[in-house]
């Protein structure tokens, strides 16, 4: 399950994507025409400016404003960036694998063949849905 985080992260993007090219936006405008707890918001988005998403504007005209075009920022690094891996076991984990505890031969392991095709499929969904498509 996608924390609010996650999702609020979404849900700005998603806005800050619809007006891409058009100048920065305030995070009070944001999280009022969104619906977003501003306090929470102010932490998200300065998180996603650290990753290079996002850019910031100060002074009276101020505000964050996407950095990369939607169609290059999809959801799988959002995901990533604030829920952590993709996979729900450790050890069909792309960027955090650890060995399974419980198994003796990961090869023959068909509890880890089944949750690495669900892992493969979750993140080429995300991978290839992107900002541009939710606004679309």
């Amino acid at each position: 399950m996608l924390s609010k985080k996650t999702r609020y992260a979404i849900v700005a993007l998603t806005r800050l994507a619809r007006d891409y090219g058009t100048g920065a936006i305030l995070i009070s405008e944001l999280a009022k025409s969104e619906k977003l707890p501003q306090r929470f918001l102010e932490n998200i988005l300065l998180e996603l400016k650290k990753t290079g998403i996002l850019g910031s504007k100060l002074g009276k005209s101020g505000g964050y404003f996407l950095l990369r075009h939607p169609k290059d920022v999809n959801l799988a690094e959002i995901v990533r960036q604030f829920d952590g891996p993709i996979a729900l076991l450790p050890c069909v984990s792309e960027k955090a694998y650890q060995p399974c505890e419980f198994c003796k031969d990961e090869v023959s392991c068909n509890i880890r063949k089944v949750f690495k095709e669900i892992r493969d499929n979750t993140f080429e969904k995300l991978e290839h849905a992107t900002l541009e498509e939710l606004i679309r």
